[in-house]
Protein backbone atom coordinates (compact mmCIF):
# COMPACT_ATOMS: atom_id res chain seq x y z
CA UNK A 1 0.00 0.00 0.00
CA UNK A 2 1.26 3.25 -1.06
CA UNK A 3 1.94 6.27 2.12
CA UNK A 4 -1.41 7.97 0.30
CA UNK A 5 -3.42 4.73 0.37
CA UNK A 6 -2.16 4.33 4.17
CA UNK A 7 -3.67 7.82 4.91
CA UNK A 8 -6.56 7.20 2.94
CA UNK A 9 -7.37 4.07 4.77
CA UNK A 10 -6.50 5.61 8.56
CA UNK A 11 -8.80 8.33 8.05
CA UNK A 12 -11.76 5.76 6.90
CA UNK A 13 -10.88 3.56 9.89
CA UNK A 14 -11.07 7.00 12.20
CA UNK A 15 -14.22 7.94 10.88
CA UNK A 16 -15.72 4.41 11.18
CA UNK A 17 -14.16 4.21 14.42
CA UNK A 18 -16.34 7.83 15.49
CA UNK A 19 -19.42 6.39 13.77
CA UNK A 20 -19.80 3.43 15.70
CA UNK A 21 -19.01 4.94 18.84
CA UNK A 22 -22.27 6.97 18.06
CA UNK A 23 -24.50 4.72 16.02
CA UNK A 24 -22.86 1.06 16.86
CA UNK A 25 -22.64 -1.65 14.22
CA UNK A 26 -26.38 -1.58 12.26
CA UNK A 27 -26.31 2.71 12.47
CA UNK A 28 -23.73 3.35 9.82
CA UNK A 29 -23.12 2.62 6.33
CA UNK A 30 -20.45 3.45 4.07
CA UNK A 31 -22.41 6.59 2.59
CA UNK A 32 -21.98 7.71 6.21
CA UNK A 33 -18.16 7.45 5.91
CA UNK A 34 -18.10 9.22 2.65
CA UNK A 35 -19.99 11.70 3.26
CA UNK A 36 -17.55 11.99 7.16
CA UNK A 37 -13.96 12.27 5.15
CA UNK A 38 -15.73 13.45 1.71
CA UNK A 39 -14.53 10.69 -0.03
CA UNK A 40 -16.43 8.23 -3.12
CA UNK A 41 -17.56 4.78 -1.75
CA UNK A 42 -15.94 3.24 -4.15
CA UNK A 43 -12.70 3.90 -2.70
CA UNK A 44 -13.67 2.53 0.77
CA UNK A 45 -14.71 -0.41 -0.89
CA UNK A 46 -11.12 -0.55 -2.24
CA UNK A 47 -9.53 -0.66 1.17
CA UNK A 48 -12.05 -2.32 2.82
CA UNK A 49 -14.26 -4.66 1.19
CA UNK A 50 -17.09 -5.58 3.10
CA UNK A 51 -18.43 -3.62 6.60
CA UNK A 52 -16.93 -5.93 8.58
CA UNK A 53 -13.67 -5.61 7.03
CA UNK A 54 -13.71 -1.74 8.67
CA UNK A 55 -15.17 -2.66 11.77
CA UNK A 56 -12.48 -5.15 11.98
CA UNK A 57 -9.89 -2.91 11.63
CA UNK A 58 -11.56 -0.13 14.15
CA UNK A 59 -11.53 -2.53 16.59
CA UNK A 60 -7.89 -4.04 16.16
CA UNK A 61 -6.62 -0.31 15.87
CA UNK A 62 -8.47 0.14 19.45
CA UNK A 63 -7.12 -3.02 20.71
CA UNK A 64 -3.37 -2.26 19.93
CA UNK A 65 -3.71 1.60 21.26
CA UNK A 66 -5.02 -0.32 24.62
CA UNK A 67 -1.59 -2.67 24.56
CA UNK A 68 0.63 0.31 23.73
CA UNK A 69 -0.96 2.77 26.26
CA UNK A 70 -0.91 0.45 29.44
CA UNK A 71 2.65 -0.95 28.62
CA UNK A 72 3.90 2.71 28.51
CA UNK A 73 1.65 3.50 31.80
CA UNK A 74 3.71 -0.01 32.93
CA UNK A 75 6.85 0.89 32.06
CA UNK A 76 6.46 4.31 33.70
CA UNK A 77 6.86 3.01 37.03
CA UNK A 78 3.03 3.82 37.99
CA UNK A 79 2.20 1.26 40.81
CA UNK A 80 -1.36 -0.76 40.91
CA UNK A 81 -3.39 1.78 42.02
CA UNK A 82 -1.92 4.51 39.66
CA UNK A 83 -2.45 2.56 36.80
CA UNK A 84 -6.33 1.60 37.69
CA UNK A 85 -6.94 4.99 37.84
CA UNK A 86 -5.27 6.17 34.99
CA UNK A 87 -7.49 4.41 32.74
CA UNK A 88 -10.50 5.18 34.39
CA UNK A 89 -9.33 8.80 33.88
CA UNK A 90 -8.74 8.60 30.37
CA UNK A 91 -12.13 7.01 29.84
CA UNK A 92 -13.78 9.97 32.33
CA UNK A 93 -12.07 12.47 30.23
CA UNK A 94 -13.37 10.94 26.74
CA UNK A 95 -16.49 11.25 27.97
CA UNK A 96 -16.53 14.47 29.63
CA UNK A 97 -14.56 15.95 26.38
CA UNK A 98 -16.96 14.14 24.13
CA UNK A 99 -13.87 12.73 21.99
CA UNK A 100 -14.78 8.75 22.61
CA UNK A 101 -18.11 8.85 24.49
CA UNK A 102 -18.58 5.51 24.49
CA UNK A 103 -15.84 2.32 23.66
CA UNK A 104 -15.76 1.02 20.37
CA UNK A 105 -16.45 -2.59 21.64
CA UNK A 106 -18.86 -1.61 23.79
CA UNK A 107 -21.21 -0.38 21.18
CA UNK A 108 -20.43 -3.43 19.36
CA UNK A 109 -20.70 -5.76 22.44
CA UNK A 110 -24.37 -4.41 22.82
CA UNK A 111 -25.11 -5.99 19.18
CA UNK A 112 -23.06 -9.20 19.55
CA UNK A 113 -26.20 -11.55 18.34
CA UNK A 114 -26.23 -9.67 15.18
CA UNK A 115 -22.78 -8.85 14.48
CA UNK A 116 -20.75 -10.81 11.90
CA UNK A 117 -18.39 -13.61 13.00
CA UNK A 118 -15.49 -12.06 12.66
CA UNK A 119 -16.62 -8.82 14.12
CA UNK A 120 -17.43 -10.84 17.44
CA UNK A 121 -14.33 -12.76 17.55
CA UNK A 122 -12.23 -9.11 17.58
CA UNK A 123 -14.71 -7.60 20.09
CA UNK A 124 -14.76 -10.83 22.24
CA UNK A 125 -10.81 -9.94 22.08
CA UNK A 126 -10.87 -7.23 23.20
CA UNK A 127 -12.35 -7.99 26.13
CA UNK A 128 -9.93 -10.60 27.04
CA UNK A 129 -7.26 -8.25 26.45
CA UNK A 130 -8.83 -5.45 28.83
CA UNK A 131 -9.77 -8.76 31.38
CA UNK A 132 -6.27 -9.82 31.31
CA UNK A 133 -4.81 -6.41 31.84
CA UNK A 134 -7.37 -5.87 35.17
CA UNK A 135 -5.81 -9.27 36.20
CA UNK A 136 -2.27 -8.36 36.11
CA UNK A 137 -3.12 -4.32 37.74
CA UNK A 138 -4.81 -6.63 40.90
CA UNK A 139 -2.48 -9.38 41.08
CA UNK A 140 0.42 -6.28 40.97
CA UNK A 141 -1.73 -4.46 44.05
CA UNK A 142 -2.23 -7.91 46.06
CA UNK A 143 1.45 -8.77 45.74
CA UNK A 144 2.21 -5.09 46.90
CA UNK A 145 -0.53 -5.42 49.81
CA UNK A 146 -2.57 -2.06 48.33
CA UNK A 147 -5.49 -4.31 47.11
CA UNK A 148 -7.47 -6.17 49.29
CA UNK A 149 -9.98 -8.30 46.92
CA UNK A 150 -12.95 -10.61 48.24
CA UNK A 151 -13.29 -13.27 45.29
CA UNK A 152 -10.53 -14.23 42.86
CA UNK A 153 -8.15 -12.11 40.91
CA UNK A 154 -10.25 -13.80 37.76
CA UNK A 155 -13.61 -12.84 39.04
CA UNK A 156 -12.84 -9.28 40.48
CA UNK A 157 -11.61 -8.41 36.91
CA UNK A 158 -14.41 -8.95 35.11
CA UNK A 159 -16.52 -7.40 37.77
CA UNK A 160 -14.29 -4.51 36.98
CA UNK A 161 -15.16 -4.78 32.93
CA UNK A 162 -18.48 -4.84 33.55
CA UNK A 163 -19.10 -1.89 36.28
CA UNK A 164 -16.39 0.18 33.75
CA UNK A 165 -19.07 -0.32 30.88
CA UNK A 166 -22.13 0.02 32.89
CA UNK A 167 -20.47 3.39 34.47
CA UNK A 168 -20.10 4.45 30.84
CA UNK A 169 -24.00 3.46 29.69
CA UNK A 170 -25.32 5.15 32.60
CA UNK A 171 -23.21 8.49 32.06
CA UNK A 172 -23.97 8.22 28.78
CA UNK A 173 -27.67 8.07 29.26
CA UNK A 174 -27.59 10.81 31.93
CA UNK A 175 -25.36 13.02 30.24
CA UNK A 176 -22.98 13.10 33.32
CA UNK A 177 -19.20 12.30 33.01
CA UNK A 178 -19.54 12.76 36.52
CA UNK A 179 -21.44 10.08 36.89
CA UNK A 180 -18.52 7.77 35.32
CA UNK A 181 -16.28 9.43 38.07
CA UNK A 182 -18.41 8.90 41.03
CA UNK A 183 -18.93 5.13 40.34
CA UNK A 184 -16.14 4.05 39.22
CA UNK A 185 -14.19 5.75 41.83
CA UNK A 186 -16.01 4.78 44.63
CA UNK A 187 -15.29 1.11 43.19
CA UNK A 188 -11.69 2.05 43.43
CA UNK A 189 -11.45 3.13 47.10
CA UNK A 190 -13.11 -0.14 48.17
CA UNK A 191 -10.26 -2.34 46.42
CA UNK A 192 -7.35 0.00 48.24
CA UNK A 193 -6.36 -1.74 51.23
CA UNK A 194 -7.05 0.33 54.73
CA UNK A 195 -3.80 1.26 56.02
CA UNK A 196 -2.97 -0.18 59.49
CA UNK A 197 -3.87 2.61 62.30
CA UNK A 198 -1.76 2.55 65.86
CA UNK A 199 -4.53 2.75 68.59
CA UNK A 200 -4.14 6.03 70.73
CA UNK A 201 -2.11 5.68 74.09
Amino acid sequence: MTATGEVTAGKIVEAGRQLIMRRGYSGFSYSDVADAIDIRKASIHHHFPTKADLVVAVVKQSRLAFDADMAALQASGADAVAQLRAYLGYWENCIAEDSAPFCVAGMLGAEMPALPNEVALEVRAHFDDLAAWLEHVLKSGVRRKQFRLNASVQTEARKLVSLVYGAMLAARAYGSASLFRDVTGDVVEKLIKPRKTTKPE
